[in-house]
């Protein structure tokens, strides 16, 4: 399996879309407009950031199920980057950081627990969307999902920035797998064909350095 990853705004579910259809594979959507918690937790993290992480920890799994059938299947978040997440929400004590050691148990345990025999753990290729802080907040308000808007929560701006360069860290310290660092705000493959033309060349020509294309 191929998996995105990026902060909020990123334009990874975009990428998915394109890749997904370029590849002729299987796109895997993070569950965003249908999940009955994300906005709870906008609400009110204190009380809901874990149970979103537990309704998070579930689907994912799932969806590592569900793309084993073919190595270019995509994913469009990595179950490898919750922890970063639910860590960054203690920390600004949104969460507890009992909740977050629990919860970072935990996944590890379930990823031990998921049979090797007939599921990879890790990606075949971790391609990581990394965008400048203004090329966040400027895409988290085009599309404009109320409970993620600033002007309705001021203190998302911190969350947003922290968040952004916590990103840069993870994804220097990941090592599970092959990865590749797409650069969003030169290459705005949302908005345009020709720069969406170059971002899968590049991956098409790291798929082939890997043997999966």
């Amino acid at each position: 399996m191929i998996v995105l990853a990026g902060t909020i705004g990123a334009g990874k579910t975009s990428l998915t879309k394109l890749l997904s259809k370029h590849l002729d594979s299987q796109p895997f959507f993070e569950s965003v407009d249908d999940n009955p918690i994300l906005p709870l937790f906008y609400q009110d993290p204190q009380k809901y950031g874990f149970l979103l992480q537990i309704y998070f920890l579930n689907r994912r799994l799932d969806e590592i199920k569900g793309s084993f059938d073919n190595d270019l299947n995509v994913l469009d978040r990595s179950i490898f980057e919750d922890s970063l997440l639910f860590k960054l929400n203690a920390d600004l004590g949104r969460a507890t950081h009992t909740e977050s050691d629990i919860y970072t148990s935990l996944l590890h345990n379930m990823m031990e627990e998921l049979p090797e025999e007939k599921h990879q753990k890790a990606p075949n290729l971790l391609i990581h969307i990394q965008v400048s802080f203004e090329t966040m907040l400027e895409r988290i308000k085009k599309r404009g999902r109320s409970y993620e808007q600033i002007d309705k929560d001021p203190s998302l701006y911190k969350y947003y920035q922290e968040l952004n360069q916590r990103y840069q860290q993870w994804y220097a310290d990941y090592d599970l797998s092959p990865k590749m660092v797409i650069d969003g705000d030169q290459y705005d493959f949302v908005e345009d064909d020709h720069a969406a033309d170059q971002v899968l060349s590049l991956i098409d020509d790291k798929l082939v350095s890997l043997g999966l294309k």
